[in-house]
């Protein structure tokens, strides 16, 4: 990797870090599990469009590891690694086609977060009725989508980088 590429993940690590620290500091504002806005997937989108789905595969799997370890627990690791797997993979397939804005691809990635911890919930509590969190988990994961989506979309924008 070439030293600027380099830097701008590390960069984007650390953006993510402090994101996903900001946000835990924040109270919730519903009382429904789940329910975030996902701050840290600015520098996620921003590395997909600026350096490919590969850093940003780097860059999230990262963030999800230190967070969970950091800021959250071991089960959170497994929820946060389902939802970051599912996301990352939507986004990078919307990204290829070359027809879905940021914000487009953001929506699909928060929304597509949240079933992959719907799912992995669904799995280790050997349950389904969790499922009925779902309706609101895609609300607020299109409403963070679009929220992320700008905030990255002007950030990629506003900051080239050559890979």
């Amino acid at each position: 990797m070439r030293t600027k590429k380099v830097t701008v993940m590390a960069l984007a690590i650390a953006l993510a870090m402090i994101l996903s620290f900001v946000e835990s500091q924040i109270p919730a504002f519903v009382s429904i599990p789940g329910v975030k806005m996902g701050l840290a997937n600015i520098a996620v989108v921003f590395v997909l469009y600026q350096l490919g789905w590969k850093e940003a595969a780097l860059i999230s799997l990262i963030r999800v590891f230190l967070v969970s370890i950091l800021f959250g627990s071991f089960a959170s690791l497994f929820y946060s690694l389902a939802g970051a797997v599912l996301s990352l993979i939507s986004m990078a397939a919307l990204k290829k086609t070359g027809l879905f804005s940021e914000i487009a691809v953001s929506v699909a990635g928060g929304v597509l977060h949240n079933v992959g911890q719907i799912a992995m919930a669904c799995l280790l509590l050997q349950t389904d009725v969790i499922r009925y969190y779902l309706p609101f988990l895609v609300l607020s994961g299109t409403l963070a989508g679009i929220v992320i989506g700008l905030l990255a979309g002007i950030l990629v924008k506003r900051i080239r980088v050559e890979g």
